[in-house]
């Protein structure tokens, strides 16, 4: 097994070669630069420096969001492209398990956030337990309001991740102490945390059919609700 894996959802941008067992690279760049522009060099420079080509690729998989329309929109389509040409299969996983799976912890909850604006995260909750990472919910928009109620009643260490992790520990610390920002290199996306939940899906028996993976953008554009706006009006 050979997983190709890319990580787009926010500024940065990420790939890594992962074999089923171990990771075998990852480059990582947030430079400000469009994941457009760098995305599929990073690809081919880390298959070069691992001695491998397109050919020895058996997997591709992909964060497919919630996060950045644009950035979650050239993640899919690039890994839709080389899966289609290639002919392998695809597993698009969820940005915030990816994430809550990078950061590694072994015992406590995680906190997946990344920040949506409008003073809301799109957020997951997780519970690692001898290892293994649990959801305790779904991927979901919420406010930081609501989300300081539900963590308000976690006992134990609270794990941040994501690129909304300072924004929520700024706000919820004061009230909830239990709140741990990690250091900013294990807090971001990556996709070496990509890697781990294709790992994890396929383990599940979910589907890799390229045809069928869709970006999971979670609530409409800004541009969206506005047009939806001007139609009510």
């Amino acid at each position: 097994m050979l997983i190709l894996a890319f990580e787009t959802s926010a500024k940065s941008c990420s790939a890594a070669l992962h074999d089923g067992q171990k990771l075998l690279a990852e480059s990582y760049q947030n430079t400000g630069l469009t994941q457009s522009q760098t995305l599929m060099v990073m690809a081919r420079d880390l298959l070069k420096v691992c001695g491998k080509t397109a050919a020895d690729v058996t997997h591709l998989a992909v964060a497919a969001g919630p996060g950045s329309f644009t950035g979650i929109r050239i993640g899919v389509a690039a890994a839709k492209g080389f899966a289609w040409g290639a002919q392998l299969p695809l597993c698009s996983v969820s940005t915030l398990e990816a994430m809550a799976l990078g950061l590694g912890v072994m015992e406590g909850h995680v906190c997946a956030c990344m920040d949506a604006r409008r003073n809301q995260v799109y957020n997951a909750i997780f519970l690692a337990e001898d290892g293994k990472l649990g959801r305790v919910c779904d991927d979901r928009a919420i406010s930081l309001e609501e989300l300081r109620g539900e963590l308000s009643y976690i006992d134990g260490p609270i794990y941040l991740v994501g690129d909304g992790a300072a924004l929520v520990h700024r706000q919820l610390s004061d009230d909830i102490p239990e709140l741990i920002l990690p250091p900013e290199h294990r807090a971001h996306q990556r996709a070496s945390g990509v890697a781990l939940a294709a790992i994890e899906a396929m383990s599940r028996g979910e589907s890799t059919d390229a045809a069928a993976a869709q970006p999971n953008y979670l609530r409409m554009s800004q541009a969206e609700r506005e047009r939806l706006e001007k139609m009510k009006n």
